[in-house]
């Protein structure tokens, strides 16, 4: 069952992930350069309340966390945060092969 919820919740994340990619695509097109939406940008849109809140508790677990880790992280195009999130628990939850004599 748990490797049903994690494959599931991967296969939603790459299905985010390519929509991701046909809006930027799309905004790309109609605006003649390149512009990818970052995971920053895409969380305030979402949630703007907790998004605000994020430095005071990425400071509260460990100062040096916000600044070079999560600030970097944030900057990350949308598409392919999810899309390596999506890989990674899809390979996670793959049954195990059987193995060959």
């Amino acid at each position: 069952m748990l490797r049903f919820l994690v494959r599931a919740i991967g296969l939603v994340a790459l299905a985010g992930a390519f929509a991701a990619a046909v809006m930027d695509g799309a905004r790309s097109i109609a605006n003649d350069t390149v512009s990818l939406t970052p995971v920053g940008a895409a969380l305030a849109q979402l949630a703007p309340t907790k998004f605000a809140q994020l430095p005071g508790w990425a400071a509260r677990i460990s100062p040096k966390l916000w600044d070079p880790v999560l600030l970097d992280a944030l900057y990350v195009p949308t598409c392919v945060a999810l899309a390596v999130a999506g890989a990674i628990l899809v390979a996670l939850a793959a049954p195990a092969r059987e193995r060959r004599r």
